[in-house]
Order: structure tokens, then sequence, then C-alpha cells
């Protein structure tokens, strides 16, 4: 495939990892289905806390706390009993459900500790309206604001994870629901989950390629945005993968189905998805600890209450003191402040673009101190762009790269557009050649405006006996791919070729810097590629020449210098670096 001899340019890409698989359930209690529970908590955790405000508010604790004074007989003294009855049979329901299937499981959690603060806060307030108990036990207001606050939790929890759970609906709902197959002569409609591998379908302009493919005929450009979030249309033509869900925007193609069902792009990214919605955070099994916790440390702290204040000899005091101790060991700050802080982490996630597949992974950022990049598609693009041109004295540097593009534009092979796309990008006319043809190893030679136009490497100086010109020894100490042009025999100039650096690479590198991380850079490029980039973009650090199957062990080393270690990838083939 390759006509130009040329420096050693191995593409290296990388997996994301799947380090962290394992979770605790403990956080999840009984809600998957986001997208309804959202509705669910709004609902109920406003309907509470309407109901709220006249138990609190009609409650004699409260009314004492505050200073102000209510009615001590009549129905009033009934609103916080039998609305508080309705806010725990009800708005209480959610935490008694969970806190049964905590049980269950033998795992005592949040949803335990709040059950036991509001039923005990239920039983006892019901003793002290009845005068059973004591008229300190008239624990309504407290229940009500348990409730509500919980359920204010849960729902803001339950919102921030159906963002992720809407927005992958909407990925799934621009799938066509038909897909036309090819089948003989004749094009049969079918459903996309009828298509197979191999199969050849029809997309038609304005139409959604039903599956992952590659194009066999036409070419198109195609609305990538819900892939990529790139809004410009991406050009495809023969040869070339389209995702399914993607759009042709200005004409019709046939594509050859390569995968479908879990395979496709579009599974891979739902199943990114349902993994961090199913990963809990350290934070989460940190508050769900506590909260187990804390579900024993209030049995104990009660235990030992009543015995205490049994012995003093108060049994009155007793329950007064043993009722408080479990209704307010139950924090409310606990079952809040979670929720929030994962809120906000996946919408400031989500907003800049990251797609966070375990939580525990975005937590362990902070702590990260080395953050080892691939170079080939992570720093640099993975395709080769003309970086200089040099002519020799007499000969218009313009005029060189049209007529180097002008031999180059019937060859497909990656440094051919190359060259092409750099006339493009000036604004050059290139006139179509004649008389084509290309060598292996060697280059391309064709007729442009008159001349006889060769471009190669060294094979082709080779071949012909001459010397390469004397400015591009610094170009190949820096491990650029360098093309020579040749018109009517002569030696017209000279084309240097590299991987182009991103621009957004030098941002990066400098945020990292300026935060005290260091940048290391990992590559299977020759040293003198990795150096050359790794000056660019001010890199500390370079492995160069390694093999992705030696990759981890490079892990493993800066690991063993007691580095915190974050590695950016882009590929398919690091996946051992990235678990390690």
């Amino acid at each position: 495939m390759s006509h130009h001899d040329h420096a050693s340019h191995v593409p290296v890409h990388e997996h994301e990892h799947d380090d962290h698989a394992h979770h605790d359930g403990g956080h999840d209690h009984a809600h998957h289905d986001h997208s309804g529970h959202v509705a669910i908590y709004r609902r109920l955790f406003w309907i509470m806390l309407a109901i709220a405000v006249p138990v609190v508010g009609f409650n004699a604790m409260f009314a004492d706390l505050l200073g102000y004074s209510l009615p001590t007989e009549g129905w009033t003294t009934w609103i916080s009993a039998v609305l508080g009855t309705v806010m725990y049979v009800w708005g209480g329901r959610p935490f008694l459900t969970g806190a049964v299937d905590e049980l269950r499981d033998r795992q005592p959690g949040m949803m335990t500790l709040v059950a036991l603060a509001i039923t005990v806060a239920f039983v006892a307030s019901w003793g002290a309206q009845l005068g059973v108990l004591s008229s300190e036990l008239d624990f309504w207001w407290e229940l009500a604001l348990l409730v509500v606050i919980m359920l204010l939790g849960h729902w803001i929890e339950m919102r921030s994870l159906e963002q992720t759970t809407s927005a992958l609906d909407s990925l799934a709902a621009l799938l066509p629901d038909t897909a036309e197959r090819i089948e003989g002569d004749d094009v049969v409609t079918v459903a996309p989950d009828d298509l197979v591998e191999g199969d050849i379908v029809i997309v038609r302009p304005g139409a959604t390629v039903p599956a992952d493919g590659e194009i066999v005929d036409g070419s198109a450009s195609l609305d990538e945005s819900m892939i990529t979030g790139e809004s410009r249309p991406v050009h495809r033509g023969v040869g070339e993968d389209v995702v399914a869900g993607t759009v042709a925007t200005d004409s019709g193609l046939r594509v050859r189905v390569t995968a479908i069902g879990e395979a496709t792009a579009l599974a891979g990214i739902r199943k990114l998805v349902a993994d961090a919605q199913s990963s809990t955070s350290r934070a989460q099994r940190l508050a769900d600890r506590a909260a187990g916790w804390l579900f024993w440390f209030a049995l104990g702290a009660g235990l030992i209450t009543a015995v205490v204040w049994g012995i003093v000899g108060e049994p009155q005091q007793a329950v007064v003191r043993v009722i408080t101790v479990l209704v307010i060991a139950c924090p409310h700050a606990l079952g809040l402040a979670i929720p929030l802080v994962v809120s906000i982490a996946t919408e400031r996630a989500a907003s800049a673009g990251v797609l966070v597949k375990d939580r525990l992974a975005l937590e362990g950022m902070r702590t990260v101190d080395a953050v080892l990049f691939d170079k080939t598609g992570t720093l640099t693009r993975g395709e080769p762009a003309v970086s200089a041109v040099a002519p020799v004295d007499g000969v218009d540097e313009d005029r060189l790269l049209a007529l180097a593009a002008a031999a180059e534009r019937p060859s497909e092979h990656p440094l051919a557009s190359a060259i092409t796309r750099a006339a493009d990008e000036r604004g050059l006319d290139v006139l179509a050649p004649s008389d084509f043809t290309s060598s292996p190893a060697v280059g391309v030679r064709a007729r442009a405006e008159g001349h006889t136009v060769e471009v190669g490497g060294p094979g082709l100086f080779k071949e012909r006996g001459l010397d390469e010109l004397a400015l591009v020894e610094p170009w190949r100490e820096a491990g650029a791919i360098i093309l020579h042009v040749l018109v009517d025999g002569e030696v017209a100039g000279a084309l240097r070729l590299e991987d182009e650096i991103r621009e957004e690479s030098r941002q990066a590198v400098d945020a990292l810097h300026a935060r005290g991380v260091d940048v290391v850079m990992i590559t299977g490029d020759a040293p003198a590629v990795a150096e050359h980039v790794a000056a660019e973009l001010g890199i500390d650090r370079v492995f160069a020449g390694v093999r992705p199957e030696d990759k981890a062990a490079k892990v493993a080393q800066l690991q063993d210098e007691g580095r915190r270690v974050a590695m950016v990838g882009d590929g398919v083939n690091d996946a051992p670096a990235l678990a390690q």
C-alpha cells in the first residue's frame, strides 16, 4: 500500500480502560429507571413540601422552639398528626421499602437509617399525641423535614442521572425505523434489527445510516454531530467507515454492514453510559458505609441510654431519651450532600463533553500527578500534513506544491491526500494529470501542465542516481517524512510532511503544567519523531519505540516511582496499559 519510502510512522492507538469495573449496589436502592423516578420524586417532593408546611407550623414543639403560641384544644391540635401520618405513609414509602431491601440483603445503609428515624418519630409522635408518651416526643416536625429533605436529595440524584439517560434516548431515536437492503436486483425494506453483517444497504440523500458499515459505492457529506459533536459535515467516500445514526446530507450511498446489535458504536456508547450509571462514586460508598455505621451506632446509643436511665431510676426519661437518640441519629445533610455532589459532578462533566465511565475514576483524577499521552491520534491528528515546502532557486513555492498535487491527485495514498489537501488549503489551481503511474516504495509519475512530474522518497533518488537537497537533513533529524519533487527529471524542491500536532494539545499540556502535573508521552514512533513532538509541546518525558503490548509496563514503571498516573489515548490496542 505504501508507495513512498519514508521514516517509520507507526500509528499507535488506545482504548478506554475498564478499571474499577466492580461496584457496590448499596446506593442504587430500588431505582434504576431514572426517567420515571425523576417525575415520581419531583411530584412527591412538591406534594410533601406543601403538606410539611402545616405539619411543622401547627406542631407544638416547633412552636415552642420559635416562641409562638398555638391553640391547646380543638381540631388544630390534630393537623400535625393527621398530615404527618400522610407524610409517613406516602412520602416515607420509598425509604421504608428501600430499608426492607437493605435489611433483606443484610446491608443496612442510608435507607435503613432514614426509615428508622421516621418510624421512631412516627410512633413516638402518635404516643405523645394520644398522651401515652411525654409531650417532649412530639416529633411531627422532625419527621416532616426529614422526609422532605431526603426526597429532595433523591430527586436531585435522579435528575442528574436522567440527563445522561435522556441524551442516550435521543441517540437511539436518531436511528431509522427501516432500512433498504439490496437483495439481488431488488431493494427490500426491512427493520434495522433484521440486517446481518455483509448486507448491502442503500442510504438515500437526507436519510440516516441504519447500521455501522463500509461505503462500497458513492460518496457523501455525513452529519456525524450526534456521535462526535463535530458540527460540520464530514466527507466520506468508498472504503471509509460510517456509523449508525449519522445522516447522508447531500448524496446517496451504498454501505456494506460490518457491525450490528451490540457491536455497533452506538451500542458501545450506551454500554459506557450504563456502566457509568450503575457505578457508585467513593462519596456514595462512604455515605452508605457511614449510614450503616450510624444505624448500628444509633441502636447501640439507644440501648446504652435505656440502660443508664433505667439504672438512674427514671424509666419515663429513659423512653424520651432513647427515642430522641434514635430520631436525631439520622443526619439530614448526608442525604442531601451526596446527591448534590453527584449532580454537580455529572453536570459539569457533561457540559465539558466528558463521558464518565466510572465515577471513582473521576474522583481519583484530583490526585493525578502524571498524565501519560499516546502520541498518534491523541496529541497529533494521526494523519500526515505538509509542514514545509522548499523549492530550489528559480522555482515558485506555490507552483512546486501545485505540480506535486497534480501528480498525486489520482493516488489514494495518505501522503498524496496530505499534498493535495495542502494545495487546496492554499487555494491553488491543480490541473488534472495524465499518464499517471505509481511504483511502490518509489513514488508517482504523471504529466501535468506539459511537464513530467515525479514525487517520491529516497527510493526515487536511488533509482535516478540523484542526491537529495542538503536542506532536508534537519528535517530527517526531526523525524519528518521527506518527499522530493522532480520536474522533467530535474530536482525542483522538497516537501516536508509530519503528523500534525493538534492545537488543543498545546493548550492541554500548558494547562496541566499550570496545575503542577508532569506530562509524559508514549509512542511506537522512532525517538527522533517523538523528541520533535515533545520539544514542540514542552513535554517533560518521552517513551519512544514502545510496542502496544509493552505500554502497560511503562505505566507500571511510573507507578513504581510513586506517581499517580492517568493515561489518555484514542484507539483500540492499548487496553492493558489503560487498565494498568
